[in-house]
Parts: C-alpha cells; sequence; structure tokens
C-alpha cells in the first residue's frame, strides 16, 4: 500500500444477495492520478466503486480513503460522487441551483451557505456551462444536461477526489465534450479521479492507468493500451446491475457517509 493513495482497495469481496461481485481486489488511485475501471455488465465494476464510499458492505478486505479506514474516514467533502443517472433520485422538482447547492452542504456550518459557499456553486454550475440555466427546473434538462448538473453537484464541495460512475452513459456528444473539458481542468489542478467506464471515448487523453475487472477480479492493471478490447460489454444492454442500487446483505449496512447519491 502506498502512502499516497487517495483510494486503497485490499483483497476486497463483496456479495450481493448470494452472489459473489466482488471476488478479492487490490485497486489504488494514487494523489493526482486518473484511473479507469472498465469491465463488461455484471463484472463488479459499478459495485467496486459503490464498496470504496461505504454503499456496499465489503464481505473481506479493505478500504481506505486517504490513509484512513473506510469506518473512521469522516472528510466527506474531499469526496465527489457521481452517481450512474439512472439511480440519482429524479422527479424531484429543484433548481439547478438547488441540486448543485446539495452538493455543497458538507463544507457548510450547521447547512447555511456563506458568501464563499454560494460563490462554490455558481462556479460549479459555469464549469459545465449551465450558468444561464441555473433557475431553471432540472425535470426539463436533457439527459446529458442531467449528467452535468451531477458533475457539477458534486465539484461544488471542492473535493480532492472524484468518484464517477458511467458519466459518460447516454450522454450527447456536446455534453460529452463539455464533461471532458470539465474534467481536464479538474486533474489540471490536482483532483485524483477514479471513473467506471464502458470504453475510453473522449476521456481516453486524460487516462493515467486502466484496471479492466471480469467476474469480480482484476484481469489487468496498467497504462492505457491501444484498443483495449472489452467482450461483452454492449453499453445498451443495461443489466439489472447496472441500473438499480443494490441491496446490502443483511449482515452489514452501508456506512452513512452524507455523499449524495
Amino acid at each position: 500500500m502506498h502512502n499516497d493513495a487517495v483510494i486503497s482497495l485490499s483483497a476486497a469481496t463483496a456479495v450481493l444477495g448470494s452472489r459473489p461481485v466482488l471476488r478479492g481486489i487490490d485497486l489504488a488511485v494514487q494523489r493526482g492520478e486518473v484511473v479507469a475501471l472498465l469491465g463488461a455488465n455484471g463484472s463488479g465494476k459499478s459495485t467496486a466503486v459503490r464498496s470504496v464510499i461505504g454503499q456496499v458492505p465489503l464481505t473481506g478486505g479493505s478500504v481506505e480513503l486517504f490513509g484512513t479506514p473506510l469506518k473512521r474516514f469522516k472528510q466527506w467533502a474531499r469526496v465527489g460522487y457521481v452517481p450512474q443517472r439512472t439511480t440519482a433520485a429524479g422527479g424531484v422538482p429543484a433548481t439547478i441551483r438547488e441540486v448543485v447547492s446539495s452538493g455543497r452542504l458538507s463544507r457548510t456550518r450547521l447547512g447555511l451557505m456563506s458568501k464563499t459557499d454560494k460563490a462554490a456553486v455558481e462556479k460549479a454550475i459555469a464549469l459545465v456551462g449551465l450558468a444561464d440555466r441555473a433557475k431553471d427546473s432540472v425535470s426539463a434538462l436533457s439527459g446529458g444536461q442531467h449528467q452535468r448538473v451531477l458533475i457539477a453537484r458534486a465539484l461544488a464541495s471542492e473535493p480532492e477526489l472524484l468518484i464517477m460512475d458511467e458519466p459518460m452513459a447516454g450522454v450527447d456528444l456536446a455534453s460529452q465534450e463539455i464533461l471532458a473539458a470539465t474534467l481536464r481542468e479538474q486533474v489540471a489542478a490536482g483532483v485524483s479521479v477514479l471513473l467506471v467506464l464502458h470504453e475510453l471515448g473522449p476521456l481516453e487523453p486524460l487516462i493515467d492507468r486502466t484496471v479492466v475487472l471480469r467476474d469480480g477480479l482484476v484481469t489487468y492493471d496498467g497504462p492505457v493500451t491501444a484498443g483495449e478490447a472489452l467482450p461483452g460489454h454492449d453499453p445498451h444492454h443495461l443489466t439489472k446491475e447496472d441500473c438499480h442500487p443494490h441491496a446490502a446483505p443483511a449482515a452489514a449496512s452501508p456506512v452513512p457517509t452524507g455523499l449524495l447519491t
């Protein structure tokens, strides 16, 4: 284990229902590194990132964030999490500004927004190109715009670590380009990133390392290789595992993080 790791998963195992989904994975993300987690549907990649933030309890092994065991980690403002759009709360009548502001609450005192907090929210909205829409209801947005709001929400706390679960899924090309540019800025500022992707796409130039999962095991961990083939991953064929939050095993319960999912 490296001392400079912002994420360290070691010999991690997880079970959903009675099915082993993670079968002993090691995964580290160093400070300032951008790591893409790839794999076919059902390979365990969503479960892996959700175990990092305590949503899926491990049945074995360990998770550390910024060198602190997950159970003791309290500084959730340092982490920005972008869930899959399919699992994010939909149908809530809220404006873009309200949704993005909710991502800043972890930094505020008693939930009161200071001038600094409000400025951070406006900056996050501007970063994803939605400054002129801040008062609009999120229910009126396209899929790509909605995804940009979720990313702005994660950026509002000015995190040091971004964890994103398929941020490009179902996102139109214009939004993909904005997201790639936003991410490029974050990376230039030294933010560490763990991304679940089904293909590298427009983010490829930003990625330092790829980790490929297959049936809950790491089958590749190294530099981005040309034309990394991922057999059996059809982006249009979403399994239940991809679309729905998993039920945690009865033995353990998720870690209360305050992260918005």
